[in-house]
């Protein structure tokens, strides 16, 4: 029989990391249809700024004022800390928060040795003042303003100083709070592992399996349940582009696998196990938490794997492998638009646990490209066909149907410009962080018409060690893949010339309120356009 782990030891929760909509009016406009459409942000509060001195209880009206009261009065210069030790993002917030909840003394912070640093500990990472101002301000924002002159009478900011960081405070506060929720979701991650170890460890006593079952919480079920349905998993199978690919790069280069170890990361009905096991692997470990996970089995034990083959349920953040190190990674992550789903976000994890020195994420190489589209009839159906519905004006409906990003076909003769990527990903040096980014992009255009949408796809690698290198695309200029293209409709088309170039800003992050779903920006000009993908 395969061997796999009883559900009721491993069973886990699903992985994890807001939605403003659609203007083409200026920033002011964005942010109240952002409020009406999606309802993402809380309304931002006009009251003054208060912060809470580091070292005693002292009100100021700022954080440059605070900074300087604590140079003046206790004799710390922070700026020269963040400075000394190097500190990025999440050291400076770490030190902030030590500082606060220890109340430590002046003389620990100006003898402190440049490490180990007494906050490196992630329990420093939870903030001890809620809506702590200056856990919302840049470290390298301070360290380059702290030559902006000052008043000396007032010890304060000057005027032009003080608007200047504001207008900056302004732009870095969203990224400043995502970077902490993502500190704040890291610790939850590390939390439900040391719970699942013990957990699993506690299931070997009798009587405790409805206690266990219990405390378990299940984040992600309506996730890991659309896997269970076998409807997804046949269209995922007769995707031949894909499933040819694993196989062609597995069967075409043995030597990355014969006597491998091999850990397939959401392996569904265990086709890519089976294949890593035909091309030479001597031990596959297949992790899933979906209900497919149980036919996977009958699948193995039917085709004679199963001495290789070990199945094991549940999340990978929660469950111990058998092993403490294997030599590839091999999973089929992809969402739409690439990043849709964030599964690879659980490959990373395993990543940075399980793969030995030396050993390779498969496929280790991804692109994700734009180009613009010119479809005047697709944009009649989707966009103004709103403006007259059997007689009723019904354009309020673009508000909401505008910002939902479209998965389809593109059609190859409506494209009109050459691609470009915004994006590469290389799977064995990608942090979780940089799964969130902005990248300039320039589009070539070939065609006078006028742009009625930007489509997205990827391109998949697999590279590195191979003497047989295999590639795929999701394009719309090859072979249909079940991905599709992920098209982002303009609600007012422009008019572009054949031989200019289109320039514009892509910002790509995850929903705060559904990790899993996606927020793709475009910036055109004066021309902010933000979508949604789930």
């Amino acid at each position: 029989m395969a061997e796999y782990t009883d559900p009721r030891e491993c069973d886990g929760d699903g992985v994890a990391d807001d939605m403003p909509e659609l203007s083409d009016g200026d920033d002011e406009d964005f942010d109240n249809d952002e409020e009406q459409w999606m309802e993402e942000e809380d309304e931002e509060e006009s009251q003054p700024v208060t912060v809470t001195c580091l070292f005693c209880d002292r009100l100021l009206s700022s954080v440059p004022a605070t900074l300087q009261h604590c140079t003046a009065e206790h004799q710390v210069n922070l700026v020269d800390l963040i400075r000394k030790h190097n500190l990025d993002d999440y050291g400076y917030i770490k030190m902030i928060n030590y500082i606060r909840s220890t109340k430590c003394v002046v003389s620990c912070l100006t003898g402190l040795p440049d490490a180990p640093l007494p906050w490196e500990g992630e329990e420093f990472l939870r903030p001890v003042v809620q809506d702590d101002a200056l856990l919302q301000t840049d470290p390298e924002e301070l360290c380059e303003g702290s030559s902006l002159s000052m008043c000396p009478s007032s010890g304060a900011e000057s005027h032009d100083a003080l608007q200047q960081r504001t207008q900056a405070a302004e732009e870095r506060a969203r990224s400043s709070e995502e970077a902490l929720a993502r500190a704040m979701d890291d610790l939850h991650k590390l939390k439900l592992l040391a719970q699942g170890l013990v957990l699993n460890a506690e299931t070997s006593r009798p009587g405790n399996t409805g206690a266990v079952a219990e405390l378990r919480e299940d984040e992600d079920e309506a996730y890991f349940s659309s896997y269970g349905h076998y409807s997804i998993h046949e269209e995922m199978l007769k995707d031949k582009v894909r499933t040819e690919s694993y196989r062609d790069f597995m069967y075409r280069n043995p030597e990355v696998f014969i006597d491998k170890v091999v850990l397939d990361v959401g392996c569904g009905t265990g086709i890519l196990s089976m294949f890593a096991a035909r091309a030479g692997a001597k031990k596959v470990i297949a992790v899933d938490q979906s209900q497919i996970i149980y036919q996977a089995m009958d699948i193995v034990r039917s085709n004679q794997l199963e001495d290789k083959i070990t199945l094991i349920k549940g999340r990978i953040e929660d469950i111990k492998l058998p092993v403490e190190k294997v030599d590839i990674i091999i999973s089929e992550w992809m969402g739409y638009f690439l990043l849709f789903e964030s599964m690879l976000d659980s490959v990373l994890y395993a990543r940075d646990l399980y793969l030995a020195d030396g050993g390779s994420v498969y496929p280790d190489l991804c692109n994700i490209s734009l180009a613009a589209v010119g479809d005047t009839q697709k944009h009649q159906d989707h966009i103004a066909f709103w403006d007259d519905v059997y007689g009723f004006n019904m354009a309020c409906m673009k508000k909401a149907v505008v910002p939902e990003a479209m998965v389809e076909a593109v059609k190859p003769e409506t494209l009109i410009s050459e691609p470009t990527v915004i994006q590469t990903i290389d799977c064995n040096r990608v942090c979780l962080s940089e799964l969130e980014f902005a990248s300039d992009f320039c589009l070539k255009i070939t065609t006078t018409t006028d742009c009625t949408a930007i489509v997205g796809y990827f391109d998949i690698f697999f590279d590195k060690g191979c003497s047989n290198k295999v590639m795929f695309s999701t394009g719309p200029q090859v072979t249909k893949t079940h991905w599709k293209q992920t098209v982002f409709l303009l609600e007012r088309p422009f008019s572009v010339q054949a031989g200019e170039e289109l320039r514009g800003k892509i910002i790509v992050r995850k929903n705060k309120k559904d990790p899993r779903s996606l927020l793709v920006t475009f910036v055109f000009g004066d021309r902010k356009l933000t979508y949604s993908l789930q």
